[in-house]
């Protein structure tokens, strides 16, 4: 395996974030979902997540940085021991026929020690990201992560779930060795802007655009929410940037559910409407101030 600082382009002492970044720029470029039946791309993709996953962990790449792991994550062999002694000059060089001795030795000792042992190892955590939408998000979902190797997750995506969020899936990591438990998943949440609800905290806001005629005079109107359309009253006289809010019909979160506030916009019509032109007309000015608190003069 290559150099994980090679394989996500940045210099060694690159700092937490830059490694973030890279790997998202990466991985969203490679994911196989955007690269159906890409054989090179799923391969790439599988090699910058292991990446990921050693440099993002502080120990692992202290580890890798020392030299005491391969990029794999494997334990490096010191060997030095034994070539000092072969190669010193009261020791004698072995030959075995173009066989390296020292290969033999780390065999044998290798197999005898994990017999005495039964030596087992933790597979290794893997990351992943997944796009949700926000409605998703807020109410929970659940939803099928393709992995690279061809195989699939079910991610249960909890209500209220946060931009950003990691979700661990137990035992859905790299296998282990010897027997060894599998690692573990964390899958990073992102949520897709939506096209008129906006999260603000555990509320919901919206701006919603009302007719003259339902500013001037009030009435019922609907209005969408993340449980469906719901019926709400616009008070007479309102205005762009008069705010109504909707009870319990934001976001859950810490055991509650935040509310959804309506901003209203009034929107006068597409074209030009000779009849309301002539009422302007006759209605005139009434004489009210719209720019004084702008210091300006009327």
């Amino acid at each position: 395996m290559r150099d994980p600082y090679e394989v996500l382009g940045v210099p060694r002492q690159a700092t937490p974030d830059d490694i973030k970044k890279a790997y998202r720029g990466l991985a969203k470029k490679l994911h196989p979902d955007l690269n159906p039946g890409d054989a090179k791309a799923a391969t790439q993709f599988k090699e910058v997540s292991a990446a990921n996953d050693m440099l993002s962990d502080p120990d692992k790449r202290a580890r890798f940085d020392r030299g005491e792991i391969d990029a794999s994550g494997a334990e490096v062999r010191r060997r030095s021991s034994y070539r000092s002694y072969a190669e010193s000059p009261g020791g004698a060089k072995y030959s075995t026929g173009g066989i390296d001795p020292e290969d033999i030795f780390d065999e044998f000792f290798s197999a005898r020690s994990g017999r005495q042992r039964g030596f087992k190892a933790r597979g290794a955590d893997v990351a992943y990201e997944l796009e949700v939408d926000l409605v998703d998000a807020i109410k929970g979902a659940r939803k099928r992560l393709t992995l690279p190797d061809g195989r699939s997750l079910d991610v249960t995506i909890p209500a209220g779930t946060q931009e950003g969020q990691q979700l661990r899936l137990k035992g859905q990591g790299t296998g282990g060795l010897g027997g060894g438990p599998a690692g573990d998943a964390y899958i990073e949440i992102h949520v897709r802007p939506h096209p008129f609800f906006k999260q603000d905290g555990a509320n919901i806001r919206i701006e919603l655009p009302v007719t003259l005629t339902e500013a001037v005079l009030g009435g019922k109107i609907t209005v969408p929410t993340i449980d469906g359309p719901v019926s709400m009253t616009v008070p007479k006289g309102s205005n762009t940037g008069t705010t109504l809010r909707l009870k319990g019909k934001g976001m859950p979160l810490d055991g509650k559910r935040g509310d959804q506030y309506v901003r209203l916009e009034v929107v006068l019509p597409d074209k030009p409407d000779p009849k309301l032109e002539e009422f302007v007309e006759k209605w005139g000015d009434r004489d009210y101030d719209v720019r004084g608190k702008l210091g300006l003069a009327k």
